[in-house]
């Protein structure tokens, strides 16, 4: 189980990789529909980040182990409202 400092770093991470993408997008360049696709991966990567990090510390504020938290698949969490 990663820890919460693993979390976030792999947040922050992936987050400083969706903005090298988004500032890509406005020239033009033929990779745009590889970066689209990657950042689309990027999306859900940092959904499922986010969601896990949130169980954590839901289960730390009751009280209990942050380690139960589960990793939820990538169709899981795009189906939350943001």
């Amino acid at each position: 189980m990663p820890t919460d400092e693993q979390i976030t770093a792999k947040i922050d991470t992936l987050e400083a990789e969706r903005s090298e993408l988004r500032s890509r997008e406005s020239g033009k360049d033929p990779t745009l529909e590889a970066d689209r696709v990657r950042l689309e991966q990027i999306q859900v990567e940092l959904d499922r980040l986010w969601d896990l990090r949130r169980q954590r510390q839901a289960l730390r504020d009751a009280g209990e182990d942050p380690d139960r938290a589960q990793e939820r698949s990538g169709d899981t969490v795009e189906r939350y409202w943001q």
